[in-house]
Protein backbone atom coordinates (compact mmCIF):
# COMPACT_ATOMS: atom_id res chain seq x y z
CA UNK A 1 0.00 0.00 0.00
CA UNK A 2 1.34 3.44 -0.89
CA UNK A 3 0.87 6.70 0.94
CA UNK A 4 1.20 10.27 -0.23
CA UNK A 5 4.26 12.09 1.07
CA UNK A 6 2.87 15.62 0.62
CA UNK A 7 3.93 18.71 2.56
CA UNK A 8 5.49 17.58 5.84
CA UNK A 9 3.11 18.11 8.74
CA UNK A 10 4.34 17.37 12.24
CA UNK A 11 1.15 18.29 14.11
CA UNK A 12 -2.61 18.62 13.64
CA UNK A 13 -4.79 20.16 16.35
CA UNK A 14 -8.59 20.05 16.27
CA UNK A 15 -9.77 21.18 19.73
CA UNK A 16 -13.28 22.22 20.72
CA UNK A 17 -13.71 25.55 22.45
CA UNK A 18 -14.18 24.40 26.06
CA UNK A 19 -16.32 27.45 26.81
CA UNK A 20 -18.78 26.92 23.93
CA UNK A 21 -21.75 25.00 25.30
CA UNK A 22 -22.51 23.17 22.09
CA UNK A 23 -18.96 21.82 21.77
CA UNK A 24 -19.40 19.78 24.92
CA UNK A 25 -22.65 18.24 23.77
CA UNK A 26 -22.33 17.58 20.06
CA UNK A 27 -21.42 14.19 18.63
CA UNK A 28 -20.22 15.86 15.44
CA UNK A 29 -17.73 18.77 15.39
CA UNK A 30 -19.51 22.10 15.76
CA UNK A 31 -19.05 25.48 17.34
CA UNK A 32 -15.79 27.37 17.64
CA UNK A 33 -12.70 25.19 17.34
CA UNK A 34 -8.93 25.55 17.34
CA UNK A 35 -8.26 23.70 14.08
CA UNK A 36 -4.78 24.07 12.62
CA UNK A 37 -1.94 22.19 10.98
CA UNK A 38 1.73 22.75 11.75
CA UNK A 39 4.75 22.15 9.55
CA UNK A 40 8.44 22.11 10.43
CA UNK A 41 8.96 23.31 14.02
CA UNK A 42 11.34 26.08 15.00
CA UNK A 43 12.45 23.99 17.95
CA UNK A 44 11.64 20.70 19.64
CA UNK A 45 11.81 20.52 23.43
CA UNK A 46 12.28 16.99 24.81
CA UNK A 47 12.66 15.53 28.30
CA UNK A 48 13.91 11.97 28.69
CA UNK A 49 14.59 12.26 32.43
CA UNK A 50 12.40 13.45 35.30
CA UNK A 51 14.82 16.24 36.08
CA UNK A 52 14.33 17.66 32.58
CA UNK A 53 10.53 17.87 32.59
CA UNK A 54 10.21 21.23 34.35
CA UNK A 55 12.66 22.92 31.98
CA UNK A 56 10.71 21.66 28.96
CA UNK A 57 7.36 22.86 30.34
CA UNK A 58 8.72 26.27 31.27
CA UNK A 59 10.52 26.70 27.92
CA UNK A 60 7.34 25.79 26.01
CA UNK A 61 5.27 28.24 28.01
CA UNK A 62 7.87 30.98 27.54
CA UNK A 63 7.87 30.38 23.78
CA UNK A 64 4.07 30.67 23.69
CA UNK A 65 4.08 33.89 25.72
CA UNK A 66 6.60 35.23 23.22
CA UNK A 67 4.08 34.74 20.38
CA UNK A 68 4.64 31.17 19.19
CA UNK A 69 2.40 28.12 19.02
CA UNK A 70 3.48 25.07 21.03
CA UNK A 71 2.00 21.59 20.67
CA UNK A 72 3.08 18.65 22.79
CA UNK A 73 2.46 16.17 25.53
CA UNK A 74 3.40 14.92 28.96
CA UNK A 75 3.55 11.15 29.43
CA UNK A 76 1.82 9.60 32.43
CA UNK A 77 5.27 8.49 33.63
CA UNK A 78 6.35 12.14 34.00
CA UNK A 79 4.18 12.35 37.15
CA UNK A 80 7.06 12.00 39.67
CA UNK A 81 8.55 15.19 38.23
CA UNK A 82 5.61 16.98 39.84
CA UNK A 83 5.36 14.89 43.02
CA UNK A 84 7.92 12.27 44.06
CA UNK A 85 5.17 10.35 45.87
CA UNK A 86 3.66 9.28 42.55
CA UNK A 87 4.76 5.73 41.68
CA UNK A 88 4.97 4.84 37.97
CA UNK A 89 6.82 2.43 35.72
CA UNK A 90 10.32 3.64 34.89
CA UNK A 91 10.84 1.81 31.57
CA UNK A 92 8.89 4.30 29.45
CA UNK A 93 9.57 3.84 25.72
CA UNK A 94 8.90 7.45 24.69
CA UNK A 95 10.00 10.85 26.02
CA UNK A 96 8.48 11.99 29.30
CA UNK A 97 7.73 15.39 27.76
CA UNK A 98 7.76 16.57 24.15
CA UNK A 99 6.79 20.00 22.77
CA UNK A 100 7.30 21.47 19.31
CA UNK A 101 7.50 25.25 18.86
CA UNK A 102 6.00 26.82 15.71
CA UNK A 103 6.04 30.37 14.43
CA UNK A 104 2.75 30.01 12.56
CA UNK A 105 -0.34 27.86 12.22
CA UNK A 106 -1.31 26.49 8.80
CA UNK A 107 -4.80 25.84 7.37
CA UNK A 108 -6.42 22.51 8.11
CA UNK A 109 -5.61 20.10 5.25
CA UNK A 110 -7.95 17.83 3.33
CA UNK A 111 -8.17 14.47 5.15
CA UNK A 112 -5.98 11.77 3.54
CA UNK A 113 -7.93 9.19 1.55
CA UNK A 114 -5.64 6.16 2.00
CA UNK A 115 -7.18 3.22 3.86
CA UNK A 116 -5.23 1.81 6.79
CA UNK A 117 -5.90 -1.55 8.46
CA UNK A 118 -4.70 -2.36 11.99
CA UNK A 119 -4.65 -5.96 13.17
CA UNK A 120 -5.27 -5.85 16.92
CA UNK A 121 -4.52 -8.58 19.42
CA UNK A 122 -6.95 -9.42 22.22
CA UNK A 123 -7.05 -6.74 24.89
CA UNK A 124 -6.88 -8.80 28.08
CA UNK A 125 -7.80 -12.27 29.26
CA UNK A 126 -11.10 -12.12 31.15
CA UNK A 127 -9.72 -14.12 34.09
CA UNK A 128 -6.92 -11.57 34.57
CA UNK A 129 -9.45 -8.74 34.38
CA UNK A 130 -11.61 -10.34 37.08
CA UNK A 131 -8.58 -10.97 39.28
CA UNK A 132 -7.52 -7.32 39.02
CA UNK A 133 -10.98 -6.12 40.00
CA UNK A 134 -10.96 -8.48 42.99
CA UNK A 135 -7.69 -6.91 44.19
CA UNK A 136 -9.12 -3.42 43.78
CA UNK A 137 -12.27 -4.35 45.69
CA UNK A 138 -10.16 -5.82 48.49
CA UNK A 139 -8.11 -2.62 48.72
CA UNK A 140 -11.24 -0.46 48.78
CA UNK A 141 -12.79 -2.73 51.40
CA UNK A 142 -9.66 -2.35 53.53
CA UNK A 143 -10.00 1.43 53.37
CA UNK A 144 -6.83 2.00 51.32
CA UNK A 145 -8.61 3.99 48.61
CA UNK A 146 -12.00 4.81 47.08
CA UNK A 147 -11.51 4.33 43.35
CA UNK A 148 -8.89 3.09 40.89
CA UNK A 149 -8.77 3.80 37.16
CA UNK A 150 -7.66 0.41 35.86
CA UNK A 151 -6.43 0.14 32.27
CA UNK A 152 -4.79 -2.25 29.82
CA UNK A 153 -3.02 -1.79 26.50
CA UNK A 154 -4.21 -3.19 23.19
CA UNK A 155 -1.34 -4.08 20.86
CA UNK A 156 -1.47 -4.38 17.10
CA UNK A 157 0.34 -3.80 13.83
CA UNK A 158 -0.48 -1.92 10.63
CA UNK A 159 -1.16 -4.37 7.83
CA UNK A 160 1.08 -4.09 4.73
CA UNK A 161 2.77 -0.91 5.98
CA UNK A 162 6.56 -0.78 6.13
CA UNK A 163 8.44 1.24 8.71
CA UNK A 164 9.40 3.78 6.03
CA UNK A 165 5.72 4.61 5.54
CA UNK A 166 4.91 5.02 9.25
CA UNK A 167 4.93 8.83 9.20
CA UNK A 168 2.92 8.98 5.96
CA UNK A 169 0.14 6.60 7.02
CA UNK A 170 -0.33 8.20 10.46
CA UNK A 171 -2.50 11.10 9.20
CA UNK A 172 -4.71 8.67 7.25
CA UNK A 173 -5.38 6.58 10.34
CA UNK A 174 -5.91 9.77 12.36
CA UNK A 175 -8.57 10.87 9.84
CA UNK A 176 -10.29 7.49 10.21
CA UNK A 177 -10.18 7.80 14.00
CA UNK A 178 -11.73 11.25 13.79
CA UNK A 179 -14.56 9.86 11.68
CA UNK A 180 -15.10 7.18 14.33
CA UNK A 181 -14.78 9.59 17.29
CA UNK A 182 -15.60 13.11 16.03
CA UNK A 183 -15.49 16.34 17.99
CA UNK A 184 -13.72 16.64 21.33
CA UNK A 185 -10.01 17.43 21.61
CA UNK A 186 -8.20 15.67 18.79
CA UNK A 187 -4.51 15.99 17.92
CA UNK A 188 -1.93 14.26 15.77
CA UNK A 189 1.78 14.51 16.59
CA UNK A 190 4.71 13.14 14.61
CA UNK A 191 7.57 13.03 17.10
CA UNK A 192 10.05 11.43 14.72
CA UNK A 193 11.88 8.40 16.02
CA UNK A 194 9.56 8.18 19.03
CA UNK A 195 6.59 7.61 16.75
CA UNK A 196 3.22 9.17 16.04
CA UNK A 197 0.46 10.03 18.50
CA UNK A 198 -3.14 9.96 17.25
CA UNK A 199 -5.49 11.25 19.94
CA UNK A 200 -9.24 11.71 19.48
CA UNK A 201 -9.96 12.28 23.14
CA UNK A 202 -13.40 13.55 24.16
CA UNK A 203 -12.09 14.62 27.59
CA UNK A 204 -10.85 18.08 28.51
CA UNK A 205 -8.10 18.01 31.13
CA UNK A 206 -7.96 21.77 31.64
CA UNK A 207 -8.22 25.08 29.85
CA UNK A 208 -6.30 28.00 31.38
CA UNK A 209 -6.46 31.52 30.01
CA UNK A 210 -6.50 35.00 31.58
CA UNK A 211 -6.39 33.47 35.05
CA UNK A 212 -9.53 31.34 34.53
CA UNK A 213 -8.98 27.60 35.03
CA UNK A 214 -11.56 25.08 33.81
CA UNK A 215 -11.37 21.30 34.28
CA UNK A 216 -13.99 18.87 32.97
CA UNK A 217 -13.40 15.38 34.41
CA UNK A 218 -15.19 12.56 32.61
CA UNK A 219 -16.46 9.78 34.87
CA UNK A 220 -19.51 7.60 34.34
CA UNK A 221 -20.25 5.58 31.21
CA UNK A 222 -23.25 3.90 29.56
CA UNK A 223 -23.63 2.24 26.18
CA UNK A 224 -25.67 4.04 23.52
CA UNK A 225 -29.13 2.68 22.80
CA UNK A 226 -30.29 0.98 19.62
CA UNK A 227 -33.30 3.30 19.20
CA UNK A 228 -33.83 7.00 20.05
CA UNK A 229 -36.12 5.99 22.92
CA UNK A 230 -33.66 3.45 24.31
CA UNK A 231 -30.81 5.90 23.86
CA UNK A 232 -32.57 8.64 25.83
CA UNK A 233 -33.43 6.16 28.56
CA UNK A 234 -29.83 5.04 28.90
CA UNK A 235 -28.70 8.65 29.26
CA UNK A 236 -31.33 9.20 31.95
CA UNK A 237 -30.31 5.98 33.72
CA UNK A 238 -26.67 7.11 33.66
CA UNK A 239 -27.54 10.45 35.26
CA UNK A 240 -29.59 8.68 37.94
CA UNK A 241 -27.21 5.78 38.65
CA UNK A 242 -25.90 5.90 42.25
CA UNK A 243 -22.78 4.01 41.20
CA UNK A 244 -21.95 6.30 38.26
CA UNK A 245 -22.77 9.46 40.24
CA UNK A 246 -20.53 8.32 43.09
CA UNK A 247 -17.72 7.62 40.63
CA UNK A 248 -18.12 11.12 39.19
CA UNK A 249 -18.33 12.88 42.58
CA UNK A 250 -15.18 11.19 43.89
CA UNK A 251 -13.12 12.56 41.01
CA UNK A 252 -14.81 15.97 41.08
CA UNK A 253 -13.89 16.28 44.75
CA UNK A 254 -10.31 15.29 43.93
CA UNK A 255 -10.15 17.93 41.17
CA UNK A 256 -11.61 20.57 43.50
CA UNK A 257 -8.87 19.86 46.00
CA UNK A 258 -6.17 19.86 43.31
CA UNK A 259 -7.34 23.15 41.83
CA UNK A 260 -7.50 24.82 45.23
CA UNK A 261 -3.70 24.58 45.39
CA UNK A 262 -3.40 27.28 42.70
CA UNK A 263 -6.75 29.03 43.10
CA UNK A 264 -7.68 32.30 44.72
CA UNK A 265 -9.53 31.67 48.02
CA UNK A 266 -13.19 30.69 47.61
CA UNK A 267 -12.99 30.77 43.78
CA UNK A 268 -13.38 27.01 43.13
CA UNK A 269 -16.87 26.24 41.83
CA UNK A 270 -18.67 23.20 40.43
CA UNK A 271 -21.06 23.61 37.48
CA UNK A 272 -23.01 21.30 35.14
CA UNK A 273 -22.87 18.44 37.62
CA UNK A 274 -23.60 15.04 36.01
CA UNK A 275 -23.84 16.40 32.47
CA UNK A 276 -24.25 13.58 29.92
CA UNK A 277 -22.27 13.83 26.71
CA UNK A 278 -23.18 11.75 23.65
CA UNK A 279 -20.31 9.94 21.93
CA UNK A 280 -20.76 7.51 19.03
CA UNK A 281 -20.66 4.32 21.12
CA UNK A 282 -21.16 5.51 24.72
CA UNK A 283 -22.72 8.17 26.90
CA UNK A 284 -20.18 9.85 29.18
CA UNK A 285 -20.84 11.88 32.32
CA UNK A 286 -18.86 15.08 32.89
CA UNK A 287 -18.80 17.88 35.46
CA UNK A 288 -17.20 21.32 35.20
CA UNK A 289 -14.84 22.56 37.91
CA UNK A 290 -13.78 26.22 37.65
CA UNK A 291 -11.39 28.47 39.55
CA UNK A 292 -9.48 31.75 39.32
CA UNK A 293 -5.75 31.18 39.66
CA UNK A 294 -3.40 33.33 41.72
CA UNK A 295 -1.70 36.23 39.89
CA UNK A 296 1.74 34.62 40.15
CA UNK A 297 0.57 31.20 38.87
CA UNK A 298 2.56 29.56 36.05
CA UNK A 299 1.80 26.65 33.73
CA UNK A 300 4.18 24.55 35.79
CA UNK A 301 2.16 25.39 38.91
CA UNK A 302 -1.09 24.35 37.22
CA UNK A 303 0.37 21.05 36.08
CA UNK A 304 2.00 20.42 39.46
CA UNK A 305 -1.42 20.84 41.08
CA UNK A 306 -3.45 18.75 38.60
CA UNK A 307 -1.22 16.18 36.87
CA UNK A 308 -2.09 13.39 36.27
CA UNK A 309 -5.80 14.06 35.94
CA UNK A 310 -7.72 12.37 38.74
CA UNK A 311 -10.14 10.81 36.25
CA UNK A 312 -7.36 8.50 35.03
CA UNK A 313 -5.84 7.72 38.44
CA UNK A 314 -8.55 7.36 41.07
CA UNK A 315 -8.74 8.62 44.62
CA UNK A 316 -6.79 9.28 46.70
CA UNK A 317 -4.36 9.90 43.88
CA UNK A 318 -1.13 8.65 45.50
CA UNK A 319 -2.65 5.37 46.67
CA UNK A 320 -4.52 4.84 43.41
CA UNK A 321 -1.31 5.28 41.41
CA UNK A 322 0.45 2.76 43.62
CA UNK A 323 -2.23 0.20 42.83
CA UNK A 324 -2.11 1.07 39.13
CA UNK A 325 1.63 0.37 39.20
CA UNK A 326 1.01 -2.98 40.87
CA UNK A 327 -1.78 -4.05 38.49
CA UNK A 328 -0.65 -2.74 35.10
CA UNK A 329 2.47 -4.48 33.72
CA UNK A 330 3.61 -1.77 31.30
CA UNK A 331 4.02 1.98 31.09
CA UNK A 332 1.00 3.98 29.91
CA UNK A 333 3.07 6.49 27.92
CA UNK A 334 1.13 9.43 26.54
CA UNK A 335 -2.11 7.54 27.28
CA UNK A 336 -3.57 9.06 30.46
CA UNK A 337 -0.96 11.82 30.45
CA UNK A 338 -1.74 15.21 28.90
CA UNK A 339 -1.66 16.43 25.31
CA UNK A 340 -2.30 20.01 24.38
CA UNK A 341 -1.69 23.28 22.66
CA UNK A 342 -0.23 26.55 23.96
CA UNK A 343 -1.46 29.53 21.96
CA UNK A 344 0.48 32.73 21.26
CA UNK A 345 0.21 34.69 24.50
CA UNK A 346 0.30 31.59 26.72
CA UNK A 347 -3.29 30.30 26.90
CA UNK A 348 -3.19 26.52 27.41
CA UNK A 349 -5.67 23.74 26.60
CA UNK A 350 -4.85 20.09 27.31
CA UNK A 351 -6.87 16.96 26.79
CA UNK A 352 -6.68 13.75 28.78
CA UNK A 353 -5.32 11.47 26.03
CA UNK A 354 -7.80 8.65 26.28
CA UNK A 355 -9.11 7.23 22.94
CA UNK A 356 -5.51 7.55 21.78
CA UNK A 357 -3.41 5.37 19.46
CA UNK A 358 0.38 5.48 19.26
CA UNK A 359 2.37 4.20 16.28
CA UNK A 360 6.02 3.25 16.24
CA UNK A 361 8.19 1.39 13.75
CA UNK A 362 9.99 -1.63 15.17
CA UNK A 363 13.17 -3.51 14.24
CA UNK A 364 11.26 -5.99 12.06
CA UNK A 365 10.18 -3.20 9.65
CA UNK A 366 6.60 -3.25 10.94
CA UNK A 367 4.58 -0.40 12.42
CA UNK A 368 3.44 -1.31 15.92
CA UNK A 369 0.25 0.21 17.37
CA UNK A 370 -0.88 0.65 20.97
CA UNK A 371 -4.18 1.82 22.41
CA UNK A 372 -5.17 1.94 26.08
CA UNK A 373 -8.64 1.08 27.38
CA UNK A 374 -9.81 1.45 30.98
CA UNK A 375 -12.46 2.49 33.48
CA UNK A 376 -12.88 3.71 37.04
CA UNK A 377 -13.43 0.87 39.51
CA UNK A 378 -15.41 1.57 42.68
CA UNK A 379 -16.49 -0.84 45.40
CA UNK A 380 -19.82 -1.63 43.75
CA UNK A 381 -18.39 -2.06 40.24
CA UNK A 382 -19.36 -5.47 38.84
CA UNK A 383 -16.87 -7.39 36.63
CA UNK A 384 -19.38 -8.14 33.87
CA UNK A 385 -20.55 -4.53 33.68
CA UNK A 386 -17.01 -3.14 33.62
CA UNK A 387 -15.95 -5.71 31.03
CA UNK A 388 -18.83 -4.66 28.80
CA UNK A 389 -17.84 -1.00 29.30
CA UNK A 390 -14.35 -1.83 28.03
CA UNK A 391 -15.84 -3.46 24.94
CA UNK A 392 -17.96 -0.38 24.23
CA UNK A 393 -14.95 1.91 24.68
CA UNK A 394 -13.00 -0.10 22.11
CA UNK A 395 -15.61 0.59 19.45
CA UNK A 396 -13.97 3.80 18.23
CA UNK A 397 -10.67 2.12 17.38
CA UNK A 398 -12.25 -1.03 16.00
CA UNK A 399 -14.41 1.11 13.70
CA UNK A 400 -11.39 3.00 12.40
CA UNK A 401 -9.00 0.05 12.11
CA UNK A 402 -10.36 -1.41 8.90
CA UNK A 403 -12.15 0.26 5.98
CA UNK A 404 -15.76 -0.77 5.36
CA UNK A 405 -18.77 0.20 3.27
CA UNK A 406 -22.39 0.45 4.32
CA UNK A 407 -24.44 -2.31 2.72
CA UNK A 408 -28.02 -3.03 1.74
CA UNK A 409 -29.14 -6.12 -0.17
CA UNK A 410 -32.20 -5.64 -2.38
CA UNK A 411 -34.17 -7.73 -4.85
CA UNK A 412 -34.42 -6.42 -8.42
CA UNK A 413 -37.34 -8.05 -10.23
CA UNK A 414 -37.91 -7.08 -13.86
CA UNK A 415 -36.44 -3.64 -13.31
CA UNK A 416 -38.28 -2.94 -10.04
CA UNK A 417 -36.83 -3.01 -6.48
CA UNK A 418 -39.57 -3.90 -3.95
CA UNK A 419 -39.37 -2.18 -0.53
CA UNK A 420 -36.77 0.21 -1.93
CA UNK A 421 -37.78 3.08 0.36
CA UNK A 422 -37.47 0.91 3.47
CA UNK A 423 -33.98 -0.26 2.45
CA UNK A 424 -32.82 3.29 1.79
CA UNK A 425 -34.28 4.51 5.08
CA UNK A 426 -32.25 1.86 6.90
CA UNK A 427 -29.07 2.78 5.03
CA UNK A 428 -29.67 6.47 5.79
CA UNK A 429 -29.80 5.65 9.52
CA UNK A 430 -26.53 3.73 9.22
CA UNK A 431 -24.95 6.67 7.39
CA UNK A 432 -26.00 9.03 10.17
CA UNK A 433 -24.60 6.66 12.80
CA UNK A 434 -21.21 6.27 11.12
CA UNK A 435 -20.91 9.87 9.97
CA UNK A 436 -21.03 8.97 6.27
CA UNK A 437 -22.28 11.71 3.89
CA UNK A 438 -25.78 10.89 2.61
CA UNK A 439 -26.99 12.12 -0.77
CA UNK A 440 -30.35 10.50 -1.55
CA UNK A 441 -30.27 11.63 -5.17
CA UNK A 442 -26.88 10.04 -5.72
CA UNK A 443 -28.00 6.73 -4.20
CA UNK A 444 -31.23 6.71 -6.20
CA UNK A 445 -29.27 7.40 -9.39
CA UNK A 446 -26.99 4.41 -8.78
CA UNK A 447 -30.00 2.12 -8.34
CA UNK A 448 -31.75 3.57 -11.39
CA UNK A 449 -28.73 2.94 -13.61
CA UNK A 450 -28.58 -0.68 -12.45
CA UNK A 451 -32.31 -1.17 -13.04
CA UNK A 452 -31.94 0.26 -16.56
CA UNK A 453 -29.17 -2.20 -17.41
CA UNK A 454 -31.05 -5.16 -15.87
CA UNK A 455 -34.65 -4.68 -17.11
CA UNK A 456 -35.68 -8.32 -16.89
CA UNK A 457 -35.11 -11.29 -14.60
CA UNK A 458 -34.46 -11.72 -10.88
CA UNK A 459 -31.33 -10.16 -9.40
CA UNK A 460 -29.73 -9.84 -5.98
CA UNK A 461 -28.43 -6.28 -5.67
CA UNK A 462 -25.68 -5.14 -3.32
CA UNK A 463 -25.94 -1.42 -2.70
CA UNK A 464 -22.69 -0.07 -1.20
CA UNK A 465 -21.90 3.34 0.28
CA UNK A 466 -18.27 4.17 1.09
CA UNK A 467 -16.88 6.56 3.71
CA UNK A 468 -16.98 9.46 1.25
CA UNK A 469 -20.67 8.92 0.48
CA UNK A 470 -20.05 7.43 -2.97
CA UNK A 471 -22.67 4.83 -3.93
CA UNK A 472 -22.22 1.85 -6.22
CA UNK A 473 -24.31 -1.21 -7.07
CA UNK A 474 -23.52 -4.83 -7.91
CA UNK A 475 -26.01 -7.31 -9.41
CA UNK A 476 -25.95 -11.11 -9.18
CA UNK A 477 -28.37 -13.59 -10.70
CA UNK A 478 -30.90 -14.57 -8.06
CA UNK A 479 -31.30 -18.33 -7.91
CA UNK A 480 -34.53 -20.00 -6.92
CA UNK A 481 -34.90 -20.68 -3.19
CA UNK A 482 -34.36 -24.34 -2.20
CA UNK A 483 -37.55 -26.03 -0.95
CA UNK A 484 -35.89 -26.85 2.37
CA UNK A 485 -32.61 -25.99 4.07
CA UNK A 486 -30.68 -27.42 6.97
CA UNK A 487 -29.55 -25.06 9.73
CA UNK A 488 -27.23 -25.56 12.69
CA UNK A 489 -27.29 -23.85 16.09
CA UNK A 490 -24.17 -21.89 17.04
CA UNK A 491 -22.07 -23.68 19.66
CA UNK A 492 -21.43 -20.44 21.60
CA UNK A 493 -23.15 -17.10 22.11
CA UNK A 494 -22.70 -14.42 19.46
CA UNK A 495 -20.41 -12.02 21.33
CA UNK A 496 -21.02 -9.22 18.82
CA UNK A 497 -24.81 -9.35 19.17
CA UNK A 498 -24.90 -5.72 20.36
CA UNK A 499 -22.08 -4.39 18.17
CA UNK A 500 -22.71 -1.46 15.86
CA UNK A 501 -21.54 -3.76 13.04
CA UNK A 502 -24.43 -6.06 13.89
CA UNK A 503 -27.06 -3.35 14.37
CA UNK A 504 -26.12 -1.84 10.99
CA UNK A 505 -25.33 -3.70 7.77
CA UNK A 506 -21.79 -3.20 6.50
CA UNK A 507 -19.14 -5.09 4.56
CA UNK A 508 -17.30 -5.84 7.81
CA UNK A 509 -18.41 -9.40 8.43
CA UNK A 510 -15.60 -11.23 10.24
CA UNK A 511 -17.83 -11.69 13.31
CA UNK A 512 -20.39 -13.45 11.11
CA UNK A 513 -17.85 -15.39 9.05
CA UNK A 514 -16.54 -17.03 12.23
CA UNK A 515 -19.86 -18.96 12.38
CA UNK A 516 -19.92 -20.09 8.76
CA UNK A 517 -20.81 -23.82 8.66
CA UNK A 518 -17.91 -26.14 7.89
CA UNK A 519 -20.29 -28.82 6.62
CA UNK A 520 -21.36 -27.97 3.03
CA UNK A 521 -24.68 -29.70 3.69
CA UNK A 522 -25.56 -27.06 6.29
CA UNK A 523 -27.02 -23.90 4.77
CA UNK A 524 -26.44 -21.48 7.66
CA UNK A 525 -25.95 -21.03 11.41
CA UNK A 526 -28.58 -19.78 13.86
CA UNK A 527 -26.99 -17.28 16.25
CA UNK A 528 -27.98 -16.63 19.86
CA UNK A 529 -26.94 -14.00 22.36
CA UNK A 530 -25.67 -14.21 25.93
CA UNK A 531 -29.23 -13.80 27.24
CA UNK A 532 -30.28 -17.02 25.54
CA UNK A 533 -32.27 -15.49 22.69
CA UNK A 534 -32.12 -16.54 19.06
CA UNK A 535 -31.26 -13.46 17.02
CA UNK A 536 -30.52 -14.16 13.35
CA UNK A 537 -28.45 -16.28 10.98
CA UNK A 538 -25.14 -15.21 9.49
CA UNK A 539 -26.77 -14.46 6.10
CA UNK A 540 -30.42 -13.85 6.92
CA UNK A 541 -33.09 -13.21 9.50
CA UNK A 542 -35.12 -15.69 11.50
CA UNK A 543 -38.80 -15.25 10.69
CA UNK A 544 -41.61 -16.85 12.67
CA UNK A 545 -45.20 -17.16 11.47
CA UNK A 546 -47.40 -16.08 14.37
CA UNK A 547 -51.09 -15.23 14.18
CA UNK A 548 -50.86 -15.30 10.40
CA UNK A 549 -48.04 -12.72 10.29
CA UNK A 550 -44.38 -13.34 9.59
CA UNK A 551 -42.27 -11.60 12.27
CA UNK A 552 -38.52 -11.07 12.70
CA UNK A 553 -37.86 -10.75 16.42
CA UNK A 554 -35.64 -12.21 19.12
CA UNK A 555 -36.96 -15.54 20.39
CA UNK A 556 -36.02 -17.66 23.43
CA UNK A 557 -33.80 -20.64 22.62
CA UNK A 558 -36.38 -23.00 24.10
CA UNK A 559 -38.86 -21.98 21.40
CA UNK A 560 -40.17 -25.18 19.78
CA UNK A 561 -41.09 -25.35 16.13
CA UNK A 562 -43.69 -27.95 15.20
CA UNK A 563 -43.18 -28.90 11.56
CA UNK A 564 -46.09 -30.82 10.01
CA UNK A 565 -45.16 -34.13 8.45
Amino acid sequence: MGFSHGPALTALVDFADPHAAESAQAERPSGARTRHAFGKPLQVLVAHKLGEVRAVVEAAHAAARAGNWCVGYLAYESAPAFDAAFIVHTEATQPLAWFAVYDQALPWPEPPIADVTVDWQALLVRADFDAALARIHAAIGAGDLYQVNYTAQMHGALRDVAAADAAACGPALFAALQRAQPGGYAAYLDTGASGQILSVSPELFFDWRDGALLARPMKGTAARGNTPQEDAQRAADLRASPKERAENVMIVDLLRNDMSRVALPHSVQVQRLFHTQALPSVWQMTTDVLAQTRPDCTLWDVLAALFPCGSVTGAPKVQAMRMIHALEPEARGVYCGALGVLRPGGAATFNVPIRTVTLRADASDRVHARCGIGSGITFDAQPQGEWQEWQHKQAFVQRASSPFDLLETLRLQDGVTPHRDAHLARMRLAAAHFGVPWDAARVDAALDVLAHTHPTGSWRVRLLLDARGEARCEAFALLADPPQVRLQLADQPFAQAHSEFTRFKTTRRAHYDAFTPADPAVFDTILWNEDGYLTECTRGNIAVLRDGVWRTEKYPMNLIWVIPA
